[in-house]
Protein backbone atom coordinates (compact mmCIF):
# COMPACT_ATOMS: atom_id res chain seq x y z
CA UNK A 1 0.00 0.00 0.00
CA UNK A 2 1.19 3.55 -0.99
CA UNK A 3 1.96 6.03 1.60
CA UNK A 4 -0.21 8.89 2.03
CA UNK A 5 1.40 12.05 1.69
CA UNK A 6 -0.86 14.24 3.23
CA UNK A 7 0.10 14.81 6.53
CA UNK A 8 3.76 15.83 5.39
CA UNK A 9 1.79 18.64 3.21
CA UNK A 10 -0.22 19.93 5.49
CA UNK A 11 2.81 20.17 7.89
CA UNK A 12 4.83 22.10 5.23
CA UNK A 13 1.78 24.56 4.88
CA UNK A 14 1.91 25.80 7.83
CA UNK A 15 5.99 26.78 7.99
CA UNK A 16 5.94 30.20 7.50
CA UNK A 17 9.85 32.03 6.19
CA UNK A 18 10.71 34.88 8.01
CA UNK A 19 12.05 37.41 5.54
CA UNK A 20 15.14 39.03 7.61
CA UNK A 21 15.20 42.12 5.36
CA UNK A 22 15.89 45.75 6.47
CA UNK A 23 12.29 46.57 7.07
CA UNK A 24 12.46 43.60 10.09
CA UNK A 25 15.43 45.20 11.87
CA UNK A 26 13.68 48.72 11.50
CA UNK A 27 10.65 47.14 13.35
CA UNK A 28 12.94 45.19 15.86
CA UNK A 29 14.56 48.34 16.34
CA UNK A 30 11.91 50.77 16.73
CA UNK A 31 10.28 48.33 19.38
CA UNK A 32 13.70 48.28 21.19
CA UNK A 33 13.52 51.85 21.34
CA UNK A 34 10.08 51.80 22.80
CA UNK A 35 11.19 49.67 25.51
CA UNK A 36 14.41 52.06 26.32
CA UNK A 37 16.67 49.27 25.18
CA UNK A 38 18.85 50.90 23.27
CA UNK A 39 21.99 49.11 22.94
CA UNK A 40 19.68 46.72 20.95
CA UNK A 41 18.32 49.17 18.85
CA UNK A 42 22.04 50.06 17.59
CA UNK A 43 22.13 46.67 16.77
CA UNK A 44 19.14 46.06 14.63
CA UNK A 45 19.87 49.93 13.00
CA UNK A 46 22.86 48.70 11.86
CA UNK A 47 21.66 45.12 10.66
CA UNK A 48 18.95 47.30 8.77
CA UNK A 49 21.77 49.25 7.30
CA UNK A 50 23.49 46.12 5.98
CA UNK A 51 20.74 45.01 4.48
CA UNK A 52 20.05 48.41 2.31
CA UNK A 53 23.55 50.51 2.46
CA UNK A 54 21.98 52.12 -0.49
CA UNK A 55 18.59 53.27 1.61
CA UNK A 56 19.49 57.06 3.35
CA UNK A 57 16.84 56.53 6.09
CA UNK A 58 18.72 53.39 7.16
CA UNK A 59 21.80 55.54 8.25
CA UNK A 60 20.02 58.39 9.46
CA UNK A 61 18.30 56.01 11.60
CA UNK A 62 21.69 54.46 12.93
CA UNK A 63 22.98 58.21 13.64
CA UNK A 64 20.04 59.42 15.49
CA UNK A 65 20.33 56.50 17.98
CA UNK A 66 24.06 57.06 18.23
CA UNK A 67 23.83 60.60 18.59
CA UNK A 68 20.98 59.74 21.31
CA UNK A 69 23.46 57.47 23.62
CA UNK A 70 26.36 60.14 23.60
CA UNK A 71 28.26 58.93 20.46
CA UNK A 72 28.35 62.05 18.37
CA UNK A 73 31.52 61.53 16.71
CA UNK A 74 30.61 58.00 15.76
CA UNK A 75 27.09 59.43 14.44
CA UNK A 76 28.49 62.41 12.38
CA UNK A 77 30.76 59.88 10.55
CA UNK A 78 27.60 57.67 9.19
CA UNK A 79 26.04 61.17 8.29
CA UNK A 80 29.32 61.74 6.39
CA UNK A 81 28.90 58.42 4.42
CA UNK A 82 25.60 59.77 3.92
CA UNK A 83 26.35 62.77 2.50
CA UNK A 84 29.47 61.42 0.39
CA UNK A 85 28.16 58.43 -0.84
CA UNK A 86 24.52 57.44 -0.43
CA UNK A 87 22.55 60.72 -1.41
CA UNK A 88 24.33 63.84 -1.43
CA UNK A 89 21.20 65.90 -1.68
CA UNK A 90 19.91 64.60 1.71
CA UNK A 91 21.37 68.04 3.31
CA UNK A 92 19.36 67.75 6.71
CA UNK A 93 21.99 65.78 7.81
CA UNK A 94 24.37 68.89 8.09
CA UNK A 95 21.85 70.05 10.39
CA UNK A 96 22.08 66.69 12.08
CA UNK A 97 25.91 67.19 12.37
CA UNK A 98 25.94 70.56 13.14
CA UNK A 99 23.72 69.73 16.32
CA UNK A 100 26.01 66.85 16.87
CA UNK A 101 28.90 69.50 16.71
CA UNK A 102 27.27 71.78 19.64
CA UNK A 103 27.04 68.64 21.92
CA UNK A 104 30.69 68.24 21.85
CA UNK A 105 31.25 72.06 22.58
CA UNK A 106 32.86 72.13 19.10
CA UNK A 107 30.80 75.75 18.40
CA UNK A 108 32.61 76.36 15.29
CA UNK A 109 32.19 73.34 13.84
CA UNK A 110 28.57 73.33 14.32
CA UNK A 111 28.44 76.84 12.83
CA UNK A 112 30.22 76.13 9.40
CA UNK A 113 27.69 72.91 8.88
CA UNK A 114 25.05 75.09 9.72
CA UNK A 115 26.34 77.86 7.10
CA UNK A 116 26.76 75.30 4.45
CA UNK A 117 22.93 73.57 5.36
CA UNK A 118 21.52 76.74 4.80
CA UNK A 119 24.05 77.17 1.42
CA UNK A 120 22.48 73.77 -0.15
CA UNK A 121 19.09 74.01 1.86
CA UNK A 122 17.74 77.99 2.14
CA UNK A 123 14.12 77.11 1.89
CA UNK A 124 14.61 73.66 4.06
CA UNK A 125 12.80 71.67 6.77
CA UNK A 126 15.00 72.94 9.21
CA UNK A 127 16.33 76.18 7.78
CA UNK A 128 13.93 78.45 10.75
CA UNK A 129 15.68 76.33 13.70
CA UNK A 130 19.52 76.18 11.71
CA UNK A 131 18.78 80.38 11.61
CA UNK A 132 18.40 80.31 15.35
CA UNK A 133 21.41 77.79 16.59
CA UNK A 134 23.12 80.52 14.36
CA UNK A 135 22.37 83.38 16.02
CA UNK A 136 23.08 81.49 19.43
CA UNK A 137 25.89 80.31 18.72
CA UNK A 138 27.23 83.71 17.59
CA UNK A 139 26.18 84.75 21.19
CA UNK A 140 28.13 82.19 22.49
CA UNK A 141 30.89 83.30 20.42
CA UNK A 142 30.97 86.58 20.82
CA UNK A 143 30.48 87.87 17.29
CA UNK A 144 27.83 88.75 14.83
CA UNK A 145 26.44 85.60 13.03
CA UNK A 146 27.71 84.80 9.67
CA UNK A 147 25.80 84.89 6.51
CA UNK A 148 25.71 81.87 4.40
CA UNK A 149 26.96 81.74 0.57
CA UNK A 150 24.06 80.41 -1.38
CA UNK A 151 25.14 77.37 -3.75
CA UNK A 152 23.12 78.48 -6.61
CA UNK A 153 25.87 81.39 -7.22
CA UNK A 154 28.45 80.71 -9.46
CA UNK A 155 31.38 78.79 -8.61
CA UNK A 156 34.01 81.97 -9.25
CA UNK A 157 31.84 83.98 -6.59
CA UNK A 158 31.81 80.89 -4.55
CA UNK A 159 35.15 81.05 -4.43
CA UNK A 160 35.96 84.34 -4.25
CA UNK A 161 33.65 84.50 -1.16
CA UNK A 162 36.11 81.65 0.40
CA UNK A 163 39.15 83.48 -0.30
CA UNK A 164 37.73 86.93 0.78
CA UNK A 165 37.37 85.32 4.21
CA UNK A 166 40.63 84.27 4.24
CA UNK A 167 42.19 87.49 3.35
CA UNK A 168 40.23 88.84 6.24
CA UNK A 169 41.81 86.89 8.56
CA UNK A 170 44.91 87.17 7.40
CA UNK A 171 45.66 83.73 5.92
CA UNK A 172 47.36 84.89 2.66
CA UNK A 173 49.07 81.99 1.12
CA UNK A 174 45.48 80.14 0.78
CA UNK A 175 43.68 83.48 -0.61
CA UNK A 176 46.20 84.16 -3.37
CA UNK A 177 45.96 80.11 -4.74
CA UNK A 178 42.35 80.74 -4.61
CA UNK A 179 42.75 84.01 -6.36
CA UNK A 180 45.10 82.65 -9.24
CA UNK A 181 42.68 79.76 -9.56
CA UNK A 182 39.27 82.48 -10.37
CA UNK A 183 41.45 83.93 -12.68
CA UNK A 184 42.41 81.20 -14.80
CA UNK A 185 38.82 80.44 -14.52
CA UNK A 186 37.19 83.78 -15.53
CA UNK A 187 39.70 85.98 -16.66
CA UNK A 188 37.10 89.36 -16.76
CA UNK A 189 36.39 89.43 -13.44
CA UNK A 190 37.71 92.01 -11.86
CA UNK A 191 37.05 91.73 -8.30
CA UNK A 192 39.51 88.62 -8.00
CA UNK A 193 42.53 90.59 -9.74
CA UNK A 194 42.05 93.32 -6.98
CA UNK A 195 42.36 91.42 -4.15
CA UNK A 196 45.11 88.77 -5.42
CA UNK A 197 46.86 92.80 -5.92
CA UNK A 198 46.08 93.30 -1.71
CA UNK A 199 47.16 90.01 -0.65
CA UNK A 200 50.54 90.75 -3.07
CA UNK A 201 51.11 93.97 -1.06
CA UNK A 202 50.52 92.34 2.47
CA UNK A 203 52.83 90.04 1.54
CA UNK A 204 55.83 92.40 0.44
CA UNK A 205 55.32 91.23 -3.47
CA UNK A 206 55.38 95.33 -4.55
CA UNK A 207 55.66 94.60 -8.21
CA UNK A 208 53.18 91.85 -8.61
CA UNK A 209 50.84 94.04 -6.84
CA UNK A 210 51.24 96.50 -9.28
CA UNK A 211 51.16 94.94 -12.38
CA UNK A 212 47.62 93.54 -11.62
CA UNK A 213 46.27 96.87 -10.82
CA UNK A 214 47.86 97.74 -14.07
CA UNK A 215 45.87 95.01 -15.91
CA UNK A 216 42.85 96.35 -14.26
CA UNK A 217 42.91 100.01 -14.67
CA UNK A 218 43.71 99.11 -18.65
CA UNK A 219 40.26 97.63 -18.63
CA UNK A 220 38.11 99.90 -16.62
CA UNK A 221 40.24 103.27 -15.75
CA UNK A 222 37.34 104.37 -12.99
CA UNK A 223 37.77 100.99 -10.86
CA UNK A 224 37.68 102.39 -7.45
CA UNK A 225 39.26 99.32 -5.74
CA UNK A 226 42.43 99.06 -7.89
CA UNK A 227 42.76 103.27 -7.63
CA UNK A 228 42.35 103.12 -3.82
CA UNK A 229 45.05 99.90 -4.02
CA UNK A 230 47.31 102.37 -6.68
CA UNK A 231 46.79 105.23 -4.07
CA UNK A 232 47.86 103.24 -0.90
CA UNK A 233 51.10 101.55 -2.68
CA UNK A 234 51.88 104.67 -4.63
CA UNK A 235 52.00 106.65 -0.67
CA UNK A 236 53.62 103.54 0.77
CA UNK A 237 56.11 103.34 -2.30
CA UNK A 238 56.81 107.59 -1.29
CA UNK A 239 55.59 108.73 -4.21
CA UNK A 240 53.50 111.58 -2.93
CA UNK A 241 52.62 113.40 -6.11
CA UNK A 242 51.25 110.69 -7.82
CA UNK A 243 49.65 109.68 -4.60
CA UNK A 244 47.82 112.98 -4.54
CA UNK A 245 46.66 113.16 -7.86
CA UNK A 246 44.81 109.71 -7.42
CA UNK A 247 43.40 110.97 -4.14
CA UNK A 248 41.74 114.17 -5.66
CA UNK A 249 40.58 111.85 -8.56
CA UNK A 250 38.51 109.62 -5.49
CA UNK A 251 37.73 112.33 -4.00
CA UNK A 252 35.34 113.09 -7.20
CA UNK A 253 34.06 109.37 -6.98
CA UNK A 254 30.42 108.80 -5.48
CA UNK A 255 30.37 104.98 -4.55
CA UNK A 256 27.01 103.84 -5.69
CA UNK A 257 27.12 100.29 -3.35
CA UNK A 258 28.10 100.39 0.57
CA UNK A 259 31.25 97.79 -0.16
CA UNK A 260 32.86 100.91 -2.57
CA UNK A 261 31.67 103.14 0.20
CA UNK A 262 33.59 101.67 2.76
CA UNK A 263 36.66 100.53 0.27
CA UNK A 264 37.10 104.14 -0.12
CA UNK A 265 36.36 105.34 3.27
CA UNK A 266 39.01 103.35 4.90
CA UNK A 267 41.70 104.15 2.36
CA UNK A 268 41.17 108.22 2.78
CA UNK A 269 41.56 107.62 6.22
CA UNK A 270 44.92 105.95 5.27
CA UNK A 271 46.14 107.85 3.33
CA UNK A 272 45.36 110.71 6.27
CA UNK A 273 42.09 112.08 4.26
CA UNK A 274 40.04 112.16 7.87
CA UNK A 275 37.48 114.43 6.77
CA UNK A 276 36.39 112.22 3.89
CA UNK A 277 36.30 108.91 5.87
CA UNK A 278 34.34 110.46 8.21
CA UNK A 279 31.59 111.45 6.24
CA UNK A 280 31.47 108.22 4.97
CA UNK A 281 32.22 105.99 7.75
CA UNK A 282 29.29 108.20 9.74
CA UNK A 283 27.00 107.49 6.82
CA UNK A 284 27.28 103.51 6.83
CA UNK A 285 27.34 103.11 10.55
CA UNK A 286 23.87 104.69 10.11
CA UNK A 287 22.38 102.40 7.13
CA UNK A 288 24.12 99.20 7.58
CA UNK A 289 21.92 96.83 9.23
CA UNK A 290 24.24 94.32 11.31
CA UNK A 291 27.32 96.98 11.84
CA UNK A 292 30.46 95.40 13.15
CA UNK A 293 32.40 96.26 15.78
CA UNK A 294 35.16 97.34 13.38
CA UNK A 295 33.16 99.80 11.46
CA UNK A 296 32.03 101.58 14.88
CA UNK A 297 35.99 101.87 15.40
CA UNK A 298 36.74 103.11 12.22
CA UNK A 299 33.82 105.92 12.39
CA UNK A 300 35.32 106.54 16.12
CA UNK A 301 38.75 106.89 14.37
CA UNK A 302 37.80 109.22 11.98
CA UNK A 303 35.65 111.74 13.97
CA UNK A 304 39.05 111.22 16.64
CA UNK A 305 41.13 112.42 14.15
CA UNK A 306 39.00 115.09 12.70
CA UNK A 307 38.53 116.43 16.84
CA UNK A 308 34.81 115.01 17.52
CA UNK A 309 35.93 113.60 20.52
CA UNK A 310 32.35 113.17 22.08
CA UNK A 311 31.38 111.48 19.02
CA UNK A 312 34.51 109.08 18.75
CA UNK A 313 33.41 108.38 22.04
CA UNK A 314 29.74 107.23 21.24
CA UNK A 315 31.13 104.96 18.42
CA UNK A 316 33.79 103.35 20.94
CA UNK A 317 31.12 102.87 22.93
CA UNK A 318 28.71 100.85 20.57
CA UNK A 319 31.64 99.06 19.73
CA UNK A 320 32.26 98.21 23.10
CA UNK A 321 28.57 97.12 23.25
CA UNK A 322 29.48 94.32 20.41
CA UNK A 323 32.60 93.55 21.98
CA UNK A 324 34.06 92.89 25.55
CA UNK A 325 36.39 90.64 24.36
CA UNK A 326 39.51 92.10 22.26
CA UNK A 327 40.01 94.75 24.53
CA UNK A 328 40.57 97.49 21.85
CA UNK A 329 37.45 99.46 22.09
CA UNK A 330 37.78 99.81 25.77
CA UNK A 331 41.79 101.38 25.15
CA UNK A 332 40.32 104.00 23.14
CA UNK A 333 37.69 104.68 25.41
CA UNK A 334 40.29 105.35 28.15
CA UNK A 335 42.22 107.67 25.77
CA UNK A 336 39.09 109.51 24.60
CA UNK A 337 38.39 110.41 28.63
CA UNK A 338 42.10 111.52 29.25
CA UNK A 339 41.77 114.08 26.28
CA UNK A 340 38.20 115.35 27.31
CA UNK A 341 39.72 115.78 31.00
CA UNK A 342 42.70 117.08 29.83
CA UNK A 343 42.06 119.30 26.42
CA UNK A 344 45.47 121.54 26.86
CA UNK A 345 47.37 117.41 25.96
CA UNK A 346 48.64 117.00 21.98
CA UNK A 347 45.98 115.02 20.11
CA UNK A 348 48.26 111.97 18.42
CA UNK A 349 46.79 110.58 14.96
CA UNK A 350 44.80 107.02 15.62
CA UNK A 351 45.29 104.48 13.32
CA UNK A 352 42.86 102.60 11.86
CA UNK A 353 43.53 99.23 12.58
CA UNK A 354 41.41 97.38 14.77
CA UNK A 355 43.96 96.49 17.38
CA UNK A 356 46.01 97.81 20.58
CA UNK A 357 49.53 100.22 19.14
CA UNK A 358 52.09 97.39 19.95
CA UNK A 359 53.73 99.70 22.25
CA UNK A 360 50.59 99.84 24.48
CA UNK A 361 49.92 96.09 24.69
CA UNK A 362 49.52 96.40 28.13
CA UNK A 363 45.47 95.43 27.70
CA UNK A 364 43.90 97.19 30.54
CA UNK A 365 42.85 94.63 33.89
CA UNK A 366 39.91 93.79 34.89
CA UNK A 367 39.14 95.99 37.44
CA UNK A 368 39.37 99.42 34.38
CA UNK A 369 36.67 97.05 32.72
CA UNK A 370 34.85 97.21 36.08
CA UNK A 371 35.37 101.26 36.57
CA UNK A 372 34.07 101.89 33.22
CA UNK A 373 30.82 99.31 33.76
CA UNK A 374 30.30 100.92 36.72
CA UNK A 375 29.56 104.24 35.38
CA UNK A 376 26.32 105.22 35.61
CA UNK A 377 26.37 107.09 31.78
CA UNK A 378 27.30 104.00 30.31
CA UNK A 379 24.65 101.91 31.57
CA UNK A 380 22.07 104.61 30.56
CA UNK A 381 24.09 105.10 26.77
CA UNK A 382 23.21 100.78 26.79
CA UNK A 383 19.41 102.12 27.59
CA UNK A 384 19.38 104.46 24.91
CA UNK A 385 20.79 102.43 22.73
CA UNK A 386 18.02 99.86 23.63
CA UNK A 387 15.55 102.27 23.17
CA UNK A 388 16.83 104.19 19.46
CA UNK A 389 19.90 101.97 18.58
CA UNK A 390 19.95 99.16 15.33
CA UNK A 391 18.72 95.95 15.55
CA UNK A 392 22.03 95.35 16.15
CA UNK A 393 23.24 97.58 18.52
CA UNK A 394 20.65 96.51 20.54
CA UNK A 395 21.59 92.80 20.86
CA UNK A 396 24.98 93.82 21.88
CA UNK A 397 23.78 96.21 24.43
CA UNK A 398 21.42 93.57 26.41
CA UNK A 399 25.15 91.49 26.04
CA UNK A 400 26.54 93.78 27.57
CA UNK A 401 23.91 94.68 30.05
CA UNK A 402 23.73 90.85 30.75
CA UNK A 403 27.13 91.22 31.93
CA UNK A 404 26.52 94.58 34.27
CA UNK A 405 23.28 93.29 36.07
CA UNK A 406 22.23 96.84 36.68
CA UNK A 407 19.50 96.75 39.26
CA UNK A 408 16.32 97.47 37.04
CA UNK A 409 17.64 95.54 34.05
CA UNK A 410 15.18 92.60 34.76
CA UNK A 411 12.16 95.60 34.13
CA UNK A 412 13.72 96.78 30.96
CA UNK A 413 13.54 93.28 29.74
CA UNK A 414 10.39 92.60 30.19
CA UNK A 415 9.37 96.06 28.75
CA UNK A 416 11.28 95.33 25.39
CA UNK A 417 8.89 91.69 25.58
CA UNK A 418 5.65 94.17 25.39
CA UNK A 419 7.27 96.64 22.98
CA UNK A 420 4.73 95.79 19.48
CA UNK A 421 6.84 95.42 16.49
CA UNK A 422 9.98 94.51 17.78
CA UNK A 423 12.19 92.23 16.49
CA UNK A 424 11.52 88.91 17.41
CA UNK A 425 15.26 87.89 17.89
CA UNK A 426 15.89 90.52 20.48
CA UNK A 427 12.23 89.09 22.15
CA UNK A 428 14.31 85.83 22.38
CA UNK A 429 17.41 87.02 23.76
CA UNK A 430 15.60 89.07 26.13
CA UNK A 431 13.86 85.87 27.41
CA UNK A 432 16.37 83.73 27.36
CA UNK A 433 18.77 86.47 29.03
CA UNK A 434 15.75 86.86 32.13
CA UNK A 435 16.19 83.11 32.63
CA UNK A 436 19.98 83.46 32.88
CA UNK A 437 19.42 86.08 35.27
CA UNK A 438 16.88 83.41 37.38
CA UNK A 439 13.74 86.35 37.26
CA UNK A 440 10.70 84.91 38.36
CA UNK A 441 8.32 83.42 35.33
CA UNK A 442 5.76 83.99 34.12
CA UNK A 443 7.36 86.31 31.34
CA UNK A 444 4.44 88.75 29.34
CA UNK A 445 5.35 89.22 25.42
CA UNK A 446 3.38 90.72 22.84
CA UNK A 447 3.27 88.24 19.75
CA UNK A 448 1.43 89.65 16.29
CA UNK A 449 -1.31 91.58 18.96
CA UNK A 450 -1.57 88.40 21.28
CA UNK A 451 0.01 88.20 24.67
CA UNK A 452 1.97 85.32 25.35
CA UNK A 453 2.53 84.10 29.11
CA UNK A 454 5.79 82.42 28.94
CA UNK A 455 6.95 80.11 31.74
CA UNK A 456 9.75 79.12 29.81
CA UNK A 457 11.89 79.74 26.17
CA UNK A 458 13.83 77.15 24.82
CA UNK A 459 16.11 77.77 20.67
CA UNK A 460 12.85 75.80 19.01
CA UNK A 461 9.91 77.28 20.41
CA UNK A 462 7.88 78.45 17.79
CA UNK A 463 5.53 81.77 18.91
CA UNK A 464 3.22 81.51 15.71
CA UNK A 465 2.11 77.71 16.96
CA UNK A 466 1.71 79.16 20.43
CA UNK A 467 -0.67 81.13 19.08
CA UNK A 468 -2.17 79.11 16.52
CA UNK A 469 -2.81 76.76 19.39
CA UNK A 470 -4.72 79.41 21.44
CA UNK A 471 -7.26 79.90 18.14
CA UNK A 472 -7.98 75.74 18.34
CA UNK A 473 -8.76 76.67 21.50
CA UNK A 474 -11.66 78.26 20.56
CA UNK A 475 -12.40 76.55 17.53
CA UNK A 476 -12.98 73.64 19.76
CA UNK A 477 -15.04 75.06 22.14
CA UNK A 478 -17.37 76.67 19.49
CA UNK A 479 -17.54 73.15 17.82
CA UNK A 480 -18.49 71.27 21.22
CA UNK A 481 -21.39 74.26 22.13
CA UNK A 482 -23.27 73.94 19.12
CA UNK A 483 -26.82 73.60 21.23
CA UNK A 484 -25.70 76.25 23.72
CA UNK A 485 -27.10 79.28 23.83
CA UNK A 486 -26.28 82.43 22.11
CA UNK A 487 -25.76 84.24 25.69
CA UNK A 488 -23.62 81.31 26.95
CA UNK A 489 -21.43 81.04 23.71
CA UNK A 490 -20.99 85.01 24.23
CA UNK A 491 -19.76 84.37 27.48
CA UNK A 492 -17.44 81.45 26.69
CA UNK A 493 -15.60 83.91 24.01
CA UNK A 494 -15.77 86.83 26.32
CA UNK A 495 -13.79 84.39 28.67
CA UNK A 496 -11.31 82.79 26.15
CA UNK A 497 -11.10 86.21 25.00
CA UNK A 498 -9.88 88.01 28.48
CA UNK A 499 -7.47 85.22 28.89
CA UNK A 500 -5.52 86.13 25.70
CA UNK A 501 -5.23 89.59 26.68
CA UNK A 502 -3.80 88.64 30.03
CA UNK A 503 -1.52 86.19 28.36
CA UNK A 504 -2.14 83.03 26.67
CA UNK A 505 -0.29 80.09 28.67
CA UNK A 506 1.23 77.22 26.88
CA UNK A 507 -1.59 74.97 25.25
CA UNK A 508 -0.70 71.63 26.06
CA UNK A 509 -4.37 70.13 25.56
CA UNK A 510 -6.48 72.27 23.58
CA UNK A 511 -9.55 70.14 24.67
CA UNK A 512 -8.67 70.92 28.09
CA UNK A 513 -8.92 74.58 27.65
CA UNK A 514 -11.99 74.64 25.80
CA UNK A 515 -13.68 71.79 28.04
CA UNK A 516 -12.95 74.60 31.06
CA UNK A 517 -13.93 77.32 28.88
CA UNK A 518 -17.42 75.93 28.31
CA UNK A 519 -18.05 74.80 31.98
CA UNK A 520 -17.28 77.94 33.77
CA UNK A 521 -19.18 80.01 30.75
CA UNK A 522 -22.78 77.95 31.25
CA UNK A 523 -22.16 77.66 35.67
CA UNK A 524 -22.78 81.48 35.19
CA UNK A 525 -26.45 81.30 34.28
CA UNK A 526 -26.63 78.43 36.82
CA UNK A 527 -27.20 75.54 34.41
CA UNK A 528 -26.85 71.93 35.39
CA UNK A 529 -23.50 71.02 33.84
CA UNK A 530 -20.79 68.36 35.37
CA UNK A 531 -16.95 68.05 35.04
CA UNK A 532 -17.89 64.41 33.79
CA UNK A 533 -20.07 65.14 31.04
CA UNK A 534 -17.82 67.56 29.63
CA UNK A 535 -14.92 64.79 30.35
CA UNK A 536 -16.80 62.64 28.19
CA UNK A 537 -17.97 64.97 25.60
CA UNK A 538 -14.33 66.39 24.79
CA UNK A 539 -12.83 62.79 25.50
CA UNK A 540 -10.40 63.55 27.97
CA UNK A 541 -10.08 62.87 32.22
CA UNK A 542 -12.31 64.05 34.53
CA UNK A 543 -8.91 65.35 36.04
CA UNK A 544 -7.74 67.40 33.36
CA UNK A 545 -10.99 69.44 33.02
CA UNK A 546 -10.86 70.17 36.97
CA UNK A 547 -7.19 71.24 36.39
CA UNK A 548 -7.95 73.82 33.27
CA UNK A 549 -11.26 74.71 35.63
CA UNK A 550 -8.65 75.89 38.42
CA UNK A 551 -7.00 77.96 36.21
CA UNK A 552 -9.77 79.38 34.84
CA UNK A 553 -11.84 80.17 37.95
CA UNK A 554 -10.90 83.43 38.98
CA UNK A 555 -10.41 85.25 35.94
CA UNK A 556 -14.39 84.14 35.46
CA UNK A 557 -15.34 85.38 38.68
CA UNK A 558 -13.36 88.40 38.05
CA UNK A 559 -15.45 89.27 34.35
CA UNK A 560 -18.49 87.65 35.70
CA UNK A 561 -18.70 89.64 38.72
CA UNK A 562 -19.12 86.51 40.77
CA UNK A 563 -17.72 87.53 43.91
Amino acid sequence: MKRSQIGLDSEEKKVVRLRFDAGFFFERAVRSLNRHQYEKALKYFRLAVEKEPDNPVNHCNLAGILSELGRYEESNKVLETVLNEVDPNLHECLFYMANNAGNMDNLELAESYLLEYLSRDPYGEYAEEAEDMLYMLSLELGRPPKEPIPVELPLHIQKHEEAYRYLETGNFLPAIDLLKEIIEMQPDYLPAYNNLAQAYYYMGKIEESLELIDQVLKKDPTNLHALCNFAVISDAMGKVSLSQRIIQTLKNLVPMHKEHAYKLALTMGTLGEHEVAYKLFSLLAKVEILPEPDLYHYAAVSAWNTGRLIQARRYWKKALALDQQSGVPLFYLKQVEKHLNHPDHTRPVVSYDYRIPEEKKDIPPSEQLEELYSDPSFTQFLYNLLDEGHDHDKFGAIQTLALLSPEDLEEKLREILLRPGENMQLKKMALFTLQDMNAEPPFMMNYEGYKLQIERVYLQTDFSLWKKKWDQVWDCCLKHMQDASSKEKQKAKALWKKQMENGIPTVHKVEGWAAAIEYLAIKQDQQAVTKTSLAQKYNISVSTVTRYIKQLSSLADEIFDKK
